[in-house]
């Protein structure tokens, strides 16, 4: 490209940056975005550099580097970001309740808009993958490969039937204290590793877990986190508390699962996913105002919204973007980083040269199927939600919602 085009490229993005700026109500709370975005982005860049499908003969298993690298561990620390996703959602769906109560919007008119918005991309994954599921078997693929696939493709629904049900619950979660639920993951674990319990008891933790984060959300609502005190006690006991449990309770170290290993912190959730969490909460409350100061530059503020545009298509189909990379890739042969067994740094280089091109396959699903995002048919309704104002909360502040 010369540099004419080089020229041209940049005023364009800082045209359409400006564009987006200008619509956004001056008020907005960019912090809140931001911190969404990085836990979405988090999720997804987590799935692709631990997540492997290795060819084996004609089948396909996965596999994950964290099982034959332990020394990787870190990296699950960096993008297991959920509890952020928690806290952000916590923090919106009170701030929304509190402002549709205001305004006398009923109970079940605001869950259901809120529901809606959540589970309309869903129909497009499962429509999907039925069809391909029913062709792949028709085909003769083996089942475990197919059973591998439409596994992977549909994991992230667990997190939106969780979402959806401490949605709904949110007029009960308002007022909370966050030490309830961790009270009852402390509990579960203590009956379920401590004492032998059954281990279908840790499912009581899938709602427990996540919802620490969501009523610390509900809290920086009502203004009790303002302080950067409460960000670095999160930070600093949540730390404390996770080391503790995994070098002298036996938790294991890696906070997503790895197959193989006997226990997951994730499925179901454990105390040290949860202590986790909340160091990764109190992190994410002492960098609001440096996102802040970062969000008024025009074009990371553009790229902030943009993601949020398209939050739910990214999470809903970034495994099938993996995917599909992996499968067009058989047609070639077993290519490094992609069909390889996940063992060793030639594997690590391969997959970080492969994220782009996972990329490009997200970008084309968004292109596709962000409209069942935005409402799916054409009206008011489909207007952008992105420029939403929140303001930066204070106690007892109600969002005053609006469309741009």
């Amino acid at each position: 490209m010369t540099d004419i085009g080089v020229r041209a490229l940049r005023q364009g993005v800082r045209r359409g940056a400006g564009r987006i700026g200008a619509a956004t109500p001056p008020g907005r709370d960019r912090a809140v975005d931001a911190l969404r975005a990085a836990a979405v982005l988090g999720v997804v860049l987590g799935h692709w550099l631990v997540t492997a499908l290795v060819s084996d003969g004609r089948a396909l298993r996965t596999a994950s580097p964290l099982h034959h690298m332990p020394w990787l561990t870190p990296v699950s620390w960096m993008f297991q970001t959920l509890a952020v996703f928690f806290l952000v959602g916590g923090h919106v769906a009170t701030r929304s309740h509190a402002s549709a109560r205001d305004r006398g919007i009923p109970y079940h008119q605001w869950l259901t808009a809120r529901l809606s918005r959540l589970f309309k991309p869903v129909a497009a994954v499962l429509t999907l993958w039925t069809v391909a599921a029913v062709a792949l078997l028709l085909s003769g693929t083996e089942y475990g490969t197919v059973r591998t696939l439409v596994k992977l493709a549909l994991s992230p629904l667990w997190f939106l039937v969780v979402f959806a049900g401490l949605t709904a619950a949110t007029p009960l979660l308002t007022r909370l204290n966050p030490l309830w639920p961790l009270a009852v993951v402390l509990h579960v674990d203590l009956v379920r590793f401590g004492l032998g319990g059954p281990s279908w008891l840790g499912w009581v933790n899938v709602a427990a877990a996540w919802a620490v984060p969501y009523t610390l959300g509900a809290a920086w609502t009502r203004g009790e986190l303002e302080r950067r005190r409460a960000g670095w006690v999160l930070l600093g006991a949540g730390a404390a508390a996770t080391a503790a449990l995994v070098a002298w309770a036996g938790y294991p170290a890696s906070m997503v699962g790895v197959p193989g290993e006997g226990v997951s912190n994730l499925d179901p959730p454990t105390l040290a996913v949860v202590t986790f969490g909340l160091a990764q909460c109190g992190l994410a409350l002492l960098l609001r105002e440096r996102l802040r100061r970062a969000m008024r530059r025009p074009v990371a503020w553009a790229a902030v919204a943009l993601v949020n545009l398209s939050a739910m298509t990214i999470f809903l189909w970034h495994q099938t973007a993996l995917m599909a990379i992996t499968a067009t890739g058989l047609l070639v042969g077993r290519l490094p980083g992609l069909h390889t067994r996940p063992d060793d740094l030639g594997w690590v280089g391969a997959r970080l040269l492969w994220l782009p091109v996972f990329a490009l396959a997200l970008a084309v699903c968004c292109a596709a199927f962000r409209s069942f995002e935005r409402g799916g048919g054409g009206g008011r309704d489909r207007r952008s939600r992105v420029v939403r104002a929140h303001r930066p909360s204070g106690r007892g502040a109600a969002a005053k919602a609006r469309h741009v």
